[in-house]
């Protein structure tokens, strides 16, 4: 499955929505999703949402749609 992962880089700031940033990333559930994060990164994770049908298709044609890999 796709996630699609809404973060702040430094886990030290006040989450701002401006500086809300994505990734893209395969996992088998929203909870080795996270954990792949928080273990390869020192974001600050605001979301995790799961990615499919037609919302998974406007976002590979729509966004920087790139497959994160840890």
């Amino acid at each position: 499955m796709i996630y699609k992962v809404f973060y702040q880089e430094r886990k030290d700031y006040n989450p701002k929505r401006e500086q809300t940033k994505s990734l893209y990333l395969e996992a088998e559930s929203e909870v080795i999703a996270r954990q792949l994060v928080e273990k390869n990164t020192p974001y600050n994770i605001e979301f995790i949402q799961l990615l499919e049908g037609n919302h998974l298709e406007y976002e590979k044609e729509n966004a920087e749609f790139i497959l994160t890999e840890f």
